[in-house]
């Protein structure tokens, strides 16, 4: 049987489970398992992924995602996020659409608190959403910051994404960190440009905040800063051990697990509780995120092992199309298996194939890096199926319809996208800082 009908067996495979309803998790460790014993045997197939997946849990790397996930649950559960978005809304004072871009800023810095992505949303869908519809903010505009700059944290350091990217693709997680910083930077900035234009364009879509804080001169106004100062620390000590070399990013990420319990403490919300309920919700979030890395590194691996990475690999080259293009290829692919896969399987299934072919067209892994994360960006918003969208419409007011955020995050899939090809033609915009580094 060719290598051509069995890939197209292994996806008809897939599709046909996943609509049957099986978690993508066991629906890839099924498909795995099928074509191992098919090939090698009953004794030799299992053998084999078991191999597969015993090589991928023995990854060091790999502890730094429970660590930051339970770091995120417990910063989610301190309150830490309410008073960081008081502080910043008080500071950004009563020019027109601050609320808007405080809103970004603060997205920025809990991104790069915790890494993932669904309780960011959550958390600014619970805070920022209410505070902006009160003060009669555009709907849509309210809607559609809070998912973009809420995804964010897909490639903002220390991005779980990025981490999952550096063990399938094999290359430094720390430089992946730092390539990611300024694109990560760079979108925000393009989503606070927006917001600024539309609001001049049209005034009525954000109304000044007017309180008596945001009257005060400046200088007085440094004193509501204090909710900016922890998580700032918390920031300092996790990205500074990383770029600085004293820690690896599991140890960091450690450190970062240990600081966000120290920050709950400092505001005394550390109780057996909340600290009950952040592992339980750490163990779940994480349980389904290995159940994920075991079934897409299962069978990417005994796909590899028939011959289908060179049979992929070897189509992506042999393209008469200019290199650059190739990877606009690549990001197509991706962003197709977007709509029906989970970005977990999809790193683990594409990347191992991906990478070699970017290193054989002479760029650098860690620029695609950045990119692959922009993608998934991308995709966690984009409709039918973008996660950020259900994330919001979970918390949002009952009047706001699904349909309603589809609509609201097109001009910022748009900005994404903006962004994502700055990057793919300017490569420095990623690689200048971890050039630093070397």
């Amino acid at each position: 049987m060719g290598i051509e009908l069995i890939t197209l067996l292994i996806i008809v495979s897939l599709l046909a489970l996943m609509a049957a309803g099986v978690p993508l998790g066991v629906t890839t460790l099924t498909v795995s398992l099928g074509t191992a014993i098919l090939y090698f045997g009953e004794r030799a197939g299992f053998f084999i992924v078991a191999a597969n997946v015993g090589e991928v849990l023995h990854k060091y790397e790999l502890i730094a995602v429970p660590f930051f996930v339970f770091m995120a649950n417990v910063l989610e559960r301190s309150g830490i996020a309410k008073a960081l978005f008081d502080s910043m809304a008080i500071m950004g004072g009563r020019f027109r659409g601050s609320v808007a871009v405080q809103t970004c800023i603060v997205a920025v810095v809990l991104a790069a608190m915790s890494g993932i992505m669904g309780g960011e949303i959550v958390m600014l869908g619970l805070i920022a959403l209410p505070q902006m519809l009160r003060l009669g903010y555009d709907r849509k505009l309210s809607i559609g910051i809070i998912c973009a700059a809420g995804a964010l944290a897909t490639l903002i350091p220390p991005s779980v994404v990025l981490i999952i990217y550096g063990l399938a693709a094999q290359v430094s997680i720390t430089k992946l960190f730092a390539a990611s910083a300024v694109p990560g930077l760079i979108l925000a900035g393009l989503f606070i440009t927006y917001i600024l234009i539309r609001v001049r364009l049209n005034p009525a879509m954000a109304p000044i905040f007017d309180i008596p804080e945001t009257r005060l001169p400046f200088f007085k106004r440094l004193k509501f800063l204090k909710g900016v100062i922890l998580p700032g620390v918390l920031i300092g000590a996790v990205l500074g051990v990383i770029y600085s070399g004293i820690a690896t990013v599991t140890e960091a990420a450690a450190v970062g697990a240990v600081g966000a319990l120290v920050v709950a403490g400092a505001r005394k919300e550390l109780t057996w509780t909340m600290a009950r309920d952040a592992m339980r919700q750490t163990v779940l979030t994480v349980g389904s995120i290995i159940w994920l890395v075991l079934g897409a590194v299962s069978l990417i691996g005994i796909y590899n092992r028939i011959g289908g990475g060179e049979f992929l690999r070897s189509m992506l080259v042999s393209l008469d199309i200019a290199p650059i293009w190739v990877i606009v290829v690549m990001m197509l692919i991706v962003m197709l298996l977007g709509t029906f896969l989970e970005w977990i399987a999809i790193i683990f299934i594409t990347v191992p194939i991906f990478a070699p072919v970017v290193v054989d067209l002479g760029f650098d892994p860690i620029w695609f890096g950045v990119l692959f994360a922009m993608n998934i960006q991308i995709y966690y918003l984009s409709p039918p199926f973008g996660p950020a969208c259900f994330f919001l419409k979970s918390v949002a007011p009952k009047d706001i319809q699904l349909q309603e955020i589809f609509v609201a995050v097109l001009p910022f899939i748009a900005l994404q996208a903006v962004g994502l090809f700055l990057v793919l033609f300017f490569p420095d915009l990623a690689l200048w800082l971890p050039n630093l580094l070397d």
